[in-house]
């Protein structure tokens, strides 16, 4: 990316809001609502009826832990079904009213099989897929769902893992990049729209085992000016995936964009940044 470079402009493609029934699905509905607006993007719904779950039910020797009452009992796949049946009916009036409020058309697509598998069918490259970062079914106090992993590194277009956005003196988008990356201009444009469309500054962090490159840090400079966004660069030595979190948590970030291609992919040291940094998540391909 050089100075005289402007970002790519892509085509705008659906917002896919994946729907469980869980409280942070709820609020990933809400996120995508206010994307899709923003982007005047189709909007499609999407709920699932979790085949692995349903078989499980029909084993008479499983069994099921109450959230709260922490009660094993056998596990009813009657009762299973009715609770599918309502989360889904549930999703549907979410869905109507999110985008009634924004006057936004939406389409919600009923599948049954394995959610990852499901959604990833549906999926176009140039589609935002937006999920809570764990389900209704994720394991109490987890901050990675095993669908986000999954959506994490096999969509082809960008995932938002949606969480409870951090406290407000937490004000800056920040997008993690290899300073040696091909893909970083598809990272930096979502960063760019977020930043635009929060009212944030921007900071784009550069992981660099051969120190500063004043070049790289000059044309993304010159790139954001040129959008109007306020941003800063810095250079950060390749490090942990915990020291870059700390990195991250330092530059008070409010929500953090990444490329599948930065080298903490590679380095099986993106699953522990995703985990420690309890905020939303972009990941682009």
């Amino acid at each position: 990316m050089t100075a005289e470079q402007q970002l790519p402009v892509e085509p705008v493609g659906r917002v896919l809001i994946l729907l469980d029934g869980s409280r942070l699905s709820l609020a990933a509905l809400e996120a995508a609502a206010d994307i899709a607006h923003a982007r005047k993007a189709e909007v499609l719904g999407v709920f699932v009826e979790e085949v692995n779950l349903l078989r499980s039910a029909g084993y008479g020797f499983t069994r099921e832990v109450g959230r709260s009452s922490g009660v094993s009992r056998p596990m009813d796949l009657a009762a299973i079904e009715a609770r599918m049946r309502s989360l889904a009916e549930q999703a549907r009036r979410s869905l109507e009213r999110a985008m009634a409020q924004r006057g936004l058309a939406q389409a919600l697509t009923l599948c049954r099989g394995r959610v990852a598998d499901e959604v990833l069918n549906l999926a176009r490259p140039g589609d935002l897929l937006v999920l809570g970062r764990v389900g209704w079914s994720g394991i109490p106090g987890s901050r990675l769902g095993s669908t986000a992993r999954v959506l994490v590194s096999q969509a082809l277009g960008d995932v938002l893992l949606w969480a409870d956005p951090p406290m407000r003196s937490r004000n800056r988008i920040v997008v993690l990049l290899n300073h040696d990356q091909g893909a970083n201009h598809r990272a930096v444009r979502v960063g760019a729209e977020l930043a635009r469309r929060n009212r944030q500054p921007l900071t784009i962090l550069l992981r660099t085992e051969t120190g500063r490159d004043e070049r790289i840090a000059e044309d993304l400079l010159a790139c954001m000016e040129s959008e109007g966004i306020t941003a800063r660069v810095s250079f950060l030595p390749m490090a942990s995936a915990g020291a870059v979190a700390r990195v991250i948590r330092e530059e008070g970030a409010s929500q953090l964009v990444l490329s599948r291609q930065c080298s903490l992919f590679r380095e099986q040291g993106a699953d522990t940044l995703l985990i420690e940094m309890n905020l939303p998540v972009t990941v682009t391909p």
